[in-house]
């Protein structure tokens, strides 16, 4: 998995660092369900963390859940759904102290390829800026 990230996000900065690191990805229910361990050393600092993936039948749409070890907290889930190989996912956060909304964009153009972006916003969803992108394949 390719990474690229922004230095500083929400702050004018155009500048980004990018590093490598692989995922381990378990399909439970069926595959109404995922669990993805993901740990990368970054030139920011080590980064381990846990996402849930779960699709609820009754709303076609997805949940994805995220946890830190550096918190050892459960955040808020990010919610949406996929369609026609695209996925936007949309939930609430916090960043730097200020509430922010969150945007995850999947796309996948091949079967073992796909690539997922972070947006934040600040000003209520009218504009996003893309913090993180990565590319994955199998």
């Amino acid at each position: 998995m390719h990474n690229k990230r922004l230095k500083q996000p929400l702050s004018g900065s155009s500048e980004w660092y990018t590093f490598e690191r692989a995922s381990e990805e378990r399909s439970l229910w069926n595959g109404q369900a995922n669990i993805e361990e993901y740990e990368a050393q970054t030139p920011a600092g080590r980064i381990r963390g846990l996402a849930l993936r779960l699709y609820s039948p009754r709303s076609g749409q997805w949940s994805i859940h995220w946890s830190s070890s550096t918190t050892g907290t459960l955040d808020a889930p990010m919610i949406g759904e996929f369609r026609d190989g695209r996925a936007e996912f949309y939930g609430q956060d916090v960043f730097e102290g200020r509430a922010i909304l969150l945007r995850f964009i999947w796309t996948s153009d091949a079967a073992d390829a796909c690539r997922w972006e972070q947006a934040f916003s600040a000003d209520g969803g009218r504009s996003w800026e893309t913090n993180w992108i990565m590319e994955f394949t199998r």
